[in-house]
């Protein structure tokens, strides 16, 4: 087998990272904002998934405006729900999305704070776990309506019957759909 390699002189390190090819799998996001031009973070959420090489979005729901839950007191979020089939393994995905968030310049300063860009991921196929950088399904999504409504919108066989009867005292604002041209696909 040829190797390359690295130049004598160079501090140029060549690394070759080999990841096994996984089958694709059905997930679902939840993506949210309150900073900042809130559209434009959400959009570009939605843009930047669509593009990387592992993940397709095929499902985006409509827009939702929500008080937010938890917290300080912030404005209010913008927030849809997304489905995805991937070939990123839960945690590969998760890291995707946290870079997703630092691009949009999210800072993690108080828990339930105010955000320009917040992804969530719900659940990813049939897999449960619980571990301390991730834990599918979420643990809070069903008790949520500005995460139900929206993931309704996109996988309605996955919410429970009665979801709106459960949750009618958790008001959402249904305000329009992205433009058709953030989905590259």
């Amino acid at each position: 087998m040829l190797r390359p390699k690295p130049p004598n002189n160079s501090s140029l390190a060549v690394r070759l990272v080999v990841e096994p090819v996984l089958p694709s799998v059905r997930a679902y996001l939840a993506l949210g904002s309150n900073l900042g031009d809130r559209h434009a973070h959400v959009s570009l959420a939605v843009a930047s998934l669509d593009v990387h090489e592992q993940i397709e979005v095929v499902a985006v729901s409509d827009l939702y405006e929500t008080d937010p839950v938890g917290g300080p007191e912030q404005e209010l979020f913008l927030n849809l729900a997304i489905a995805i089939d991937t070939r990123l393994a839960p945690t590969a995905l998760l890291e995707a999305c946290q870079n997703i968030e630092a691009a949009a310049e999210r800072e993690r300063i108080v828990r339930w704070g105010p955000r320009t860009l917040d992804i969530d991921m719900l659940l990813y196929g049939s897999i449960v776990m619980n571990e301390p950088l991730l834990t599918l399904p979420h643990p809070r999504m069903w008790e949520r309506r500005f995460v139900i409504e929206p993931l309704a919108d996109v996988a309605p066989n996955l919410v429970p019957v009665d979801w709106s009867t459960r949750m009618a005292d958790q008001q959402v604002r249904n305000v329009g759909r992205l433009p058709t041209e953030t989905i590259a696909t």
